[in-house]
């Protein structure tokens, strides 16, 4: 279990087996009031909802109370569950941006969640050497993404986020959006293609 995060109090079922059911048959038992298939539900989900939620909040403290309000709502309301409309995680992670981007609100936050992640992900995958150099040199390559990151049109940046940041796949992005395949993966495509043309340019490599 997530540090911090609890479970919702259950009283266990036995003698059942929940972990080779799928996701869809999950909901089934939990509609039924099966509380052990909340439980293995949790168990699959609760850390990508969790990620997810730090990172359009940036605190763990709000995803922790994030990720236990998601599996609350789908405790009370499995029922709301359409199949048509994409799998259970992708339902699982609109519920959860949902639910974190209303607590951004009520703090009245700025939404600035991509550019974020990017200057995050840029930094923590460069080693640095502990001198003067390193720190400058950092700094100008971070600001490089940053510019190249903000020629991106906003929709090669939204669906890259969802893919390299979020753990989307190109299917689910398209279903979240509401998009054909074809459109997200040209997007996707386009976008990293645009950033390489910027950041070679740019004498970045």
């Amino acid at each position: 279990m997530i540090k911090g995060v609890r479970k919702i109090t259950t009283h266990p079922e036995t003698g059942l087996d929940y972990s080779p059911l799928d996701d869809g048959a999950l909901l089934r038992l939990i509609l039924d009031g099966q509380t052990n298939a909340l439980n293995e539900l949790y168990d699959r989900y609760s850390r990508l909802v969790y990620s997810v939620a730090v990172q359009i909040t940036g605190e763990q403290g709000a995803a922790e109370e994030i990720t236990l309000d998601v599996f609350t709502k789908v405790w009370e309301k499995a029922d709301s569950y359409r199949s048509d409309r994409g799998s259970v995680r992708v339902w699982l992670m609109g519920m959860t941006r949902n639910r974190a981007i209303d607590d951004l609100r009520r703090d009245d936050a700025r939404l600035n969640t991509q550019r974020k992640l990017w200057a995050e992900k840029t930094s923590s995958s460069i080693s640095l050497e502990r001198n003067p150099e390193s720190v400058v040199d950092l700094d100008m390559r971070k600001e490089l993404v940053r510019v190249a990151i903000n020629q991106l049109t906003e929709e090669q940046r939204d669906v890259l986020a969802l893919a390299y940041f979020q753990g989307y796949t190109q299917s689910e992005i398209a279903q979240l959006r509401g998009l054909p395949l074809g459109t997200v993966k040209t997007r996707i495509r386009s976008g990293i293609q645009k950033l390489r043309q910027l950041l070679k340019e740019d004498q970045f490599n």
